[in-house]
């Protein structure tokens, strides 16, 4: 079994108390004095100037889509899916899907997100991405109907289908059942998907009440509100997880914490698309609801930088409420790590003894970092991803004092996809 010793490491707590951490196999297996004698197998890394702190896990991204970054910029969502995206992801490739999430994961790793929630086509191209990258993801097959019954059949047998085949992946990678949203997914697919998943013991990952135009459409076409549309077809559950929701009701929020939904809040994207501002992020965690955080695709919000996507949730949220008191910097971290990993059932999230070593080592000595007054306010208000030193996912080393293995040149974590468009075809030059 591999070890690795972190020595006299800053924890992420309030008295600035400074451990050695021994990570044995997968997992955290001490936290306090240890002794390299005493494991002589261990590889060290020495903790003076570095932090330790849970991976962040991005609760919802289309992590393909970094072949449309900067493709299609600042249009309303319903212009920019129907003229630009749409068009385009219709002839994507398994080897495209691959290779777009291959630069995804190493973008990912350079800033210290460790696990990920995704939707996207073809899942089994992002999975091959992630077994390779070491890192760790929920991966949700896309149901996308728009009741057409002949497409619906499609996707109940490709989700039969990739059920038998994420069996045969390491538990890293994980399968979800992702409907896309309420106006291009019908009611008995819906229904279907939620099923499924609840035979299988899987999630269920479905965008709701992202714009206004959704909910306005779905009370014209439903006579009823987003949520109220689900519990109303009884796919409210435990094991649904909504991205955005930015367009509750207070009703609404208690209706999704009495069935145990998540809710992942996607600021970023939310204000790049002017899909809303007034996520109700207090309210949403003060009656119970598990509230993660998300980057979105980058074709939406252009990077997938936990780091930013907690600062624009925090000024957000003080900002359109008019309280500086509300959305504290330890909320937002505590969304970016441990209550992500609680949404997609992961035993990680947390600097403590038996959980998963997930973690990663941030890098005190920057200027942007200096003073230390509070780890992290400084990590949500103060910095960005580049903080990120070392990203460690399962017990192993993925990226130390910023250099991933095998790692050929710089310019591979700034292009990686070399083309715009599928349909040229790209040439990808990474690891």
């Amino acid at each position: 079994m591999s070890s690795l010793l972190i020595q006299n490491v800053l924890l992420p707590s309030d008295d600035r108390r400074r451990a050695d951490v021994l990570i044995e196999g997968s997992r955290i297996s001490k936290i306090g004095s240890v002794s390299p004698a005493d494991h002589p197998e261990a590889d060290l890394i020495e903790g003076d100037g570095l932090a330790i702190i849970p991976g962040f896990v991005n609760g919802h991204t289309h992590s393909a889509m970094t072949f449309f970054r900067g493709y299609g910029d600042d249009l309303n969502l319903m212009d920019w899916l129907n003229n630009m995206i749409w068009p385009v992801e219709a002839h994507l490739t398994e080897e495209d899907i691959y290779w777009g999430a291959r630069v995804a994961t190493l973008e990912m790793i350079k800033s210290g997100t460790t696990a990920f929630l995704d939707m996207y086509t073809l899942p089994e191209g992002t999975a091959r991405a992630v077994e390779e990258s070491g890192l760790r993801a929920n991966l949700s097959y896309t149901l996308f109907d728009r009741w057409d019954e002949e497409r619906a059949a499609l996707d109940r047998k490709r989700l039969e289908e990739y059920l038998k085949l994420f069996n045969t992946f390491s538990d890293r990678v994980q399968l979800s059942v992702g409907p896309h949203a309420i106006y291009t997914v019908s009611a008995e697919q819906l229904r279907y998907g939620s099923d499924f998943a609840k035979a299988n013991g899987l999630l269920v990952h479905l965008h709701l009440s992202e714009t206004y135009t959704e909910w306005r459409d779905c009370c014209e076409k439903y006579g009823t509100t987003p949520v109220r549309f689900l519990k109303e077809i009884g796919v409210l559950s435990d094991n649904l997880v909504l991205a955005h929701g930015l367009w509750f009701d207070s009703e609404e929020i208690l209706m999704l914490a009495d069935h145990g939904c998540s809710v992942v809040h996607n600021p970023a994207s939310n204000m790049k698309l002017a899909s809303g501002s007034q996520f109700r992020y207090e309210e949403l965690r003060r009656r119970g609801v598990r509230v993660g955080l998300g980057t979105d695709g980058v074709s939406s919000s252009n990077n997938l930088d936990m780091i930013t996507a907690m600062k624009c949730a925090s000024f957000m949220g003080k900002s359109w409420s008019g309280d500086p008191t509300v959305n504290k910097a330890g909320d937002l971290f505590d969304s970016a790590t441990r209550i992500g990993a609680d949404i997609l059932r992961l035993e990680s999230g947390r600097i403590e003894e038996g959980y998963l070593a997930d973690v990663c080592l941030v890098d005190l000595s920057r200027l942007d970092m200096t003073p230390t007054h509070s780890l992290i306010s400084n990590l949500v208000y103060a910095t960005n991803g580049d903080v990120i030193d070392t990203t460690i996912v399962d017990g192993k080393v993925l990226m130390r004092h910023r250099v991933i293995p095998g790692e050929r040149d710089q310019g591979a974590l700034r292009g990686g996809v070399q083309g715009a468009l599928p349909s040229q075809r790209c040439s990808c030059i990474i690891i």
